[in-house]
């Protein structure tokens, strides 16, 4: 078979399972009939145990409507109907679909795409953490193209109270599991180390308010890192994303510069996963 012509284009290539329309968004590819059904279910899953007129109401769609979405919905076990108060809730077939997202959600997979933009959008090395015992342990990294850069290669651990990912996390927890930590001994890397537990709880107060954390050159000199939090489904920090490279390039006075890509990137990553963010006290 020929080769094509010197300078031709070669014909780019469709991925599977995409028509020819695969980017075009507009209504015209669009099921509107499915879309007002999910805008109802979706409603449906927010506020739980209205009527229907209640939900046709709502959600601005008329009441035949939104009964003919329920009905549907009802058959395929999305929703249920109570006729003791009759008022409609989600459906446990619900659940069992979410498990299934649940189950093909893979942590550093989903985060893969979020370090790239991340270090891309800093120009620093971005991080992926989760606690192990007493420490955090790096499980993935995006590095960045500068010749001095911060490098924790995944499998790598760092004491929790002497990280940026691990003090993003120690903000998070519950007061016990905090004590349990602070009770055992908070070795000292650096002068600027936080190994008195009084010194933590305040830069944890801190952490908590303001929704990142800090590593001032706590356990390795000359370098800083900007860490936020992770959350699951049940509002619980399981893992923080950070970004991390020399005093030269993180100066004290742009922290905040790095540190607002670095929640957004936290936030991101939560809503990948299925998480709800965190619980409201």
């Amino acid at each position: 078979m020929g080769s094509p012509e010197s300078g031709a284009a070669a014909p780019s290539r469709r991925a599977r399972g995409r028509p020819r329309d695969w980017n075009d968004k507009t209504a015209q590819n669009t099921i509107k009939s499915l879309d007002r059904a999910m805008e109802v279910f979706e409603f449906l899953s927010e506020n739980q145990g209205l009527s229907l007129t209640q939900l046709a109401a709502e959600t601005g769609q008329s009441p035949a409507t939104v009964y003919r979405v329920l009905i549907t919905l009802e058959g395929r076990g999305l929703a249920e109907f109570d006729p003791g108060d009759q008022s409609w809730h989600v459906g446990a077939r619900a659940f069992v679909i979410g498990a299934r997202f649940l189950r093909r959600t893979q942590l550093v997979d989903r985060a893969r795409p979020i370090l790239r933009r991340l270090m891309e959008a800093t120009g620093e090395t971005a991080n992926l953490g989760i606690v192990q015992n007493r420490s955090v342990l790096f499980v993935s990294q995006v590095e960045t193209h500068a010749s001095i850069r911060a490098f924790f290669p995944p499998g790598t651990l760092s004491p929790l109270h002497a990280s940026g990912i691990g003090k993003a996390l120690l903000a998070e927890l519950a007061p016990d599991r905090l004590d349990a930590v602070l009770d055992a001994r908070l070795d000292g890397f650096t002068p600027k180390t936080l190994s008195a537990p009084d010194d933590l709880r305040a830069d944890l107060v801190r952490i908590r308010t303001r929704g990142y954390a800090f590593d001032d050159e706590e356990k390795n000199p000359g370098m800083r890192c900007i860490a936020a939090p992770v959350f699951d489904i049940h509002g619980e920090a399981v893992a923080g994303l950070s970004v991390s490279g020399p005093t030269a390039r993180i100066s004290t006075d742009e922290v905040d510069k790095f540190a607002t890509p670095v929640i957004e990137a936290a936030a991101e990553l939560t809503r990948a996963i299925g998480g709800t963010g965190r619980p409201r006290h």
